[in-house]
């Protein structure tokens, strides 16, 4: 099953959050994306029922196996996308915007060959 654009930010959210902070709580989370603690709640429960995430006893949120491959996918596209928008000339801001709506919709096929690209130079 194919997961869902807004599933894929909550799990790149806490990746990045995860490498920062080490330990990351629902609240950090939608302090950075900017969401309702019920949201984050409720996005938290259909995680976890998907088996991409889970709840420590203390509260903090860790990826699993699944959920951590898929947030790494994600944050790899984000990061060669805002790479490559501002090597054209785009702002960082507005790039990191751009890569955010770009990086759930390109095919592997693309992305591969873009991180080719960038690999050869």
């Amino acid at each position: 099953m194919k997961i869902q654009e807004s599933g894929e930010d909550y799990l790149e959210a806490i990746l990045i959050l995860k490498q920062e902070k080490g330990l990351v709580r629902a609240i950090d989370v939608a302090r950075r994306l900017e969401f309702s603690k019920p949201s984050v709640s409720r996005a938290v429960k259909l995680l976890c029922s998907d088996g991409d995430l889970s709840v420590g006893k203390d509260g903090s949120l860790e990826l699993t196996d699944k959920g951590r491959e898929i947030a790494e996918r994600i944050y790899e596209r984000h990061r060669l996308l805002t790479l490559w928008f501002t090597e054209l000339g785009v702002s960082e801001a507005q790039a990191a915007t751009d890569a955010c709506r770009v990086e759930h919709d390109i095919s592997a096929e693309t992305f591969q060959k873009l991180k080719e690209h960038f690999s050869s130079r």
